[in-house]
């Protein structure tokens, strides 16, 4: 049975254990998004979610429960309707709201909510805290993490501020085959590519072709990730 690392799941005997032998948090930046007809909406969620877990249970440190709203850009449809992320993407032909998404929030009232974690983290005793997942959300965290560094004196990692992009592998397409392969190996009985047409592009979708994704290299990009984040931990003494 896998060891308990979700922060909602440990007991106060179990957290004060974890938290002494390592004093690190992982926060998954997730949505509820269009991510294909052949991945399920929380996509995002899961496949933070998933590294983390596989870090925490190797190197130490406790999962927080993943976040399901975040920033993105926005566009007026024209009909009184919002196009919101991938509504408006290149990838997505016509331009369309997709069936489906239901997370967005403004940039200020999520960094207000990332603020009040980092704070609250602080407060109950980490020393670091690991933010990943969705695009927008990564960045938005990578933008304010060394002012909130110095703020509240806690160690702030962002996979774009503090990692080698040549390791830092997960969640860099959108649906395409690193995500896709990612969700296959964390849960492949959520992923079903017999749903995508084999002759024309998926809506919706950016990188390479999802069609080509496997379960061997969605280990791959979340081993060398995990490998990546145990460096970095081992550096900080953490």
């Amino acid at each position: 049975m896998d060891e308990r690392v979700q922060y909602a799941y440990l007991s106060v005997p179990a957290f004060q254990k974890r938290l002494a032998e390592h004093p690190v948090g992982y926060l998954p930046l997730g949505t509820l998004e269009w991510h294909g007809l052949h991945n399920v909406l929380g996509s995002d969620s899961l496949q933070a979610e998933g590294l983390f877990l596989r870090a925490a249970r190797r190197f130490g440190g406790i999962v927080f429960p993943p976040l399901f709203v975040g920033p993105d850009r926005t566009e007026d449809a024209g009909d009184g309707n919002q196009l919101i992320g991938m509504d408006s993407s290149d990838a997505t032909r016509p331009h369309q709201q997709l069936p489906g998404s239901c997370y967005w929030v403004s940039k200020g009232l999520f960094l207000s909510l990332l603020e009040s974690i980092v704070a609250q983290a602080k407060r109950a005793g980490f020393i670091c805290l690991l933010a990943d997942g969705h695009g927008p959300s990564r960045k938005a965290w990578a933008e304010m993490a060394p002012l909130w560094e110095k703020q509240y004196d806690i160690i702030l990692l962002s996979s774009v501020n503090d990692f080698d992009p040549l390791t830092y592998l997960t969640q860099n397409d959108h649906a395409g085959k690193i995500e896709t392969s990612t969700m296959m190996a964390l849960h492949p009985e959520l992923v079903d590519l017999s749903r995508l047409d084999p002759e024309s592009w998926p809506l919706g979708v950016k990188g390479e072709d999802p069609r080509t994704s496997s379960i061997a290299w969605g280990e791959y990009l979340i081993e060398t990730t995990v490998q990546s984040i145990g460096r970095k931990l081992q550096e900080l003494g953490l």
